[in-house]
């Protein structure tokens, strides 16, 4: 991208926004290569480093939503700023936590401004080029992802070997900071479609906020309830609750948060629940292959690095070959080939043990990474050709939502299995201790080994569910939907 690009308005805006999209995808993939460090660090086990990335998708499921409402009010290029604001300050503390418990608040902190930045994103982008570009917008914007996705575990692994994992989040701090000062100076204002909502819905903002912390507390169990103890069941009955009143608000109210009634479309809903099935089942990969490799193999951070970047870099091949699937044939043979990519590999890694080839791994990282870019893409793009024009920032968003609600609750189920049968056999200890406990090894590897056959089993389930999806791609349906915002 040249100069005389820069001086294009859309350009301009696209390339502030990338950069605030590596910032924060950065420091999420990072998380996830230093948890064992972080364990060792504070003598804290599997389950409990969990919170250190559950957190931040706790976090950013419950207020994107209500974060995107009060962009409305106060306008895009400030939420975007003071995300990124929030975003630095929290990143600094958590290179500073002097204790666990200070190191999840600060991960809070961090998560809040990151969250800002995911709600106003690609509203910002959409609304920056014009309707016969959004494609080309959306792409690019899967790109800037993809790398920050593959530089974090690169860089951070090649970091890892000469600095702690404390430094390595301080020095983050700098290029958010860059990256505030190019929102500042490359975005003119703000670029949003001209039929955006303009209103503020805290009813419905509090409730779903409420609704999905106390269901992501009821999958993670933080407290080792009992499945049917009086705590469990509690919350069960809570989170309905509060969700019955949710959804009974934003049917009733003239201004609601997310137009509803989007379910009604067959295309919408289906790919909504092919899409939080598959990060389910995504998410395990990129939560403990860190853990088996840099505890349990004792690999060297360098090349747990590299073949986690495997991962990334498929996503980066397969994401544009998705879209232009998507294009001729819809989102049904995209979505179905990764899925069926993704059962296989979440076979062969169940089947990893200490004795197997590093180089098999990372095949199946990098084809796990293909298999997510085919079924991320199509669905993406199912959900948002579903929706009518006038709320396409809301199906933005909503994309975001599911993606998060997906990944949080596969963190919870991976984090949770693993734990569980370490547990069941006498092991509740730091992950620093696998190596030089050979039974604790075993029953690590064979949490693992279950935990890669749900996955597997989930994501036949997404495949299953995906083959309701149109064979073509058409928007007719959403055409014909009558939604009063």
């Amino acid at each position: 991208m040249g100069l005389n690009v820069l001086r294009e308005p859309k350009w301009r805006a696209f390339t502030a926004i990338a950069m605030s999209f590596i910032t924060v995808v950065v420091s999420s993939s990072f998380a996830f290569l230093v948890l064992s460090a972080i364990s060792n660090d504070f003598d804290v086990t599997l389950k409990i480093v969990g919170w250190v990335v559950i957190v931040e998708s706790l976090i950013i499921a419950a207020v994107l939503l209500p974060f995107g409402g009060i962009a409305d009010l106060v306008g895009d290029k400030l939420v975007l700023m003071v995300g990124l604001a929030v975003f630095s300050v929290g990143t600094l503390l958590t290179g500073l936590a002097p204790s666990f418990a200070l190191l999840i608040g600060a991960r809070v902190v961090a998560s809040i401004g990151t969250a800002l930045v995911l709600a106003v994103g690609t509203g910002m982008l959409v609304g920056a080029f014009p309707p016969e570009e959004r494609g080309e917008a959306l792409g690019a914007q899967a790109s800037a992802v993809s790398v920050g996705a593959a530089s974090a575990p690169l860089l951070g692994g090649v970091g890892l070997e000469f600095l702690s994992w404390e430094t390595m989040f301080m020095l983050l701090v700098i290029p958010s900071l860059i990256t505030l000062v190019a929102v500042y100076k490359l975005i003119d204002g703000d670029a949003r479609p001209d039929d955006h909502r303009q209103h503020l819905d805290p009813v419905g903002g509090v409730l779903s906020a409420l609704t999905i912390t106390t269901l992501i507390l009821t999958i993670t169990n933080p407290l080792d309830s009992k499945l049917f103890s009086p705590a469990i069941l509690g919350a069960i009955a809570l989170t309905v609750v509060l969700g019955t009143a949710f959804v009974r608000w934003e049917l009733h109210t003239n201004e609601p948060m997310i137009e509803l009634r989007l379910f009604a479309v067959s295309v919408f809903r289906i790919a909504t629940i092919v899409r939080i099935l598959s990060f389910m089942a995504a998410i395990t990969i990129s939560l403990l292959l860190p853990v088996f490799l840099l505890s349990f193999r004792q690999t060297s951070a360098v090349i747990t690095g590299v073949i986690l970047a495997l991962f990334a870099i498929g996503i980066g091949l397969s994401a544009p070959v998705s879209g232009q699937m998507y294009d001729r044939v819809g989102p049904r043979l995209p979505t179905l080939i990764g899925l069926g990519l993704q059962v296989a590999m979440s076979l062969v890694l169940a089947f990893s043990t200490e004795s197997t080839s590093l180089f098999v791994i990372g095949a199946a990282a990098g084809v796990n990474g293909l298999a997510f870019g085919l079924w991320n893409v199509a669905g993406n793009s199912a959900i948002l050709s579903a929706t009518p024009p006038k709320l396409f920032g809301v199906g933005g968003a909503f994309t975001s939502v599911t993606r998060t609600l997906g990944n949080v609750s596969g963190q919870a189920i991976s984090t949770v299995v693993v734990a569980s049968v370490m547990a069941s056999r006498g092991f509740d200890i730091p992950l620093g201790d696998l190596p030089q406990n050979l039974d604790a090894g075993s029953a690590f590897n064979d949490g693992w080994q279950i935990a890669f056959f749900i996955t597997a089993g989930i994501s036949v389930a997404a495949l299953a569910i995906a083959m309701l999806l149109p064979a073509k791609s058409s928007v007719e349906e959403s055409a014909e939907m009558s939604v009063d915002t």
